[in-house]
């Protein structure tokens, strides 16, 4: 998280209900905070689903304001590049043929997003989910723009992640896992239904090195940007997970 100084250039700030800046003023490589657009505004449902739409999103800690982002280039996991490495293909082999194990969407979402807070205080100084983050992003699931994907073992939640869905635009938060490989499994689940559902991209937002290690890599900015404007349009997804799914990534692809 980006410790803020004086020596940063001038930053906008927003009022409530005010629209964010073009997204090609955010801050430039060379700058102390690559991505930062915007201070100040709302978490509210309706200036969060804008900014998705427009490629922007919130990451702040506890103690600043409301900082909003939009990085360039872009990290985005395309469904069909999706890495499965031998190991986590042999445990979703196993998950998918264990009646002990399920995945569920929405069944779950304030848990979620609880554990991924936690989650994320356990490893950092402090969490970016900080209390009104969380608030928000529960009232976001409740209008029906936020969901989550969870493994379950022997009806208990082992992990999961959520993010926020605009039409058939997907965006990744956070993940939590308190299985070994659990968080995993989920994400491997929501490749799997973006599959099915012949959805395009994920965002990721920032380049992690675990994020490329499953196949996730950068775009540029503006290419992002043009693609949110075509699948935030389209029609809300069928949130349901069915077993099928999983023959999206066990199924052998045919060579050329």
């Amino acid at each position: 998280m980006v410790a803020m100084t004086r020596r940063e250039p001038p930053l906008p700030w927003l009022e409530p209900g005010e629209p964010f800046p073009d997204t090609g003023q955010a801050w430039g490589p060379d700058a102390p905070a690559p991505g930062l657009l915007a201070a100040g505004g709302t978490l509210d449902t309706d200036t969060l689903c804008r900014a998705y739409r427009a490629g922007i999103f919130p990451w702040f800690s506890r103690g600043q304001p409301i900082l909003w982002w939009s990085t360039d280039p872009r990290m985005v996991l395309f469904p069909a590049e999706f890495r499965l490495h031998r190991s986590l293909r042999k445990t979703l082999q196993r998950f998918s043929q264990d009646p002990r194990c399920e995945i569920r969407f929405n069944s779950a979402f304030d848990r979620v997003i609880t554990a991924c807070a936690a989650s994320a205080r356990e490893g950092q100084d402090g969490t970016w989910i900080v209390p009104q983050m969380v608030q928000a992003y529960q009232a976001l699931h409740r209008a029906g723009y936020a969901y989550s994907v969870e493994t379950w073992i022997d009806g208990e939640l082992a992990g999961g992640l959520y993010g926020v869905a605009l039409g058939r635009a997907l965006f990744g938060e956070s993940m939590f896992t308190r299985v070994p490989d659990a968080s995993k499994i989920a994400l491997a689940a929501l490749v799997a239904f973006s599959r099915a559902h012949a959805i395009e991209l994920i965002d990721c937002q920032q380049n992690t090195r675990h994020l490329a290690s499953l196949g996730a890599r950068e775009i540029p900015r503006s290419d992002f940007v043009a693609r949110m404007a075509t699948h935030t349009d389209q029609a809300p997804l069928d949130w349901r997970f069915d077993s099928l799914y999983w023959h999206e990534l066990l199924t052998p692809q045919p060579t050329a």
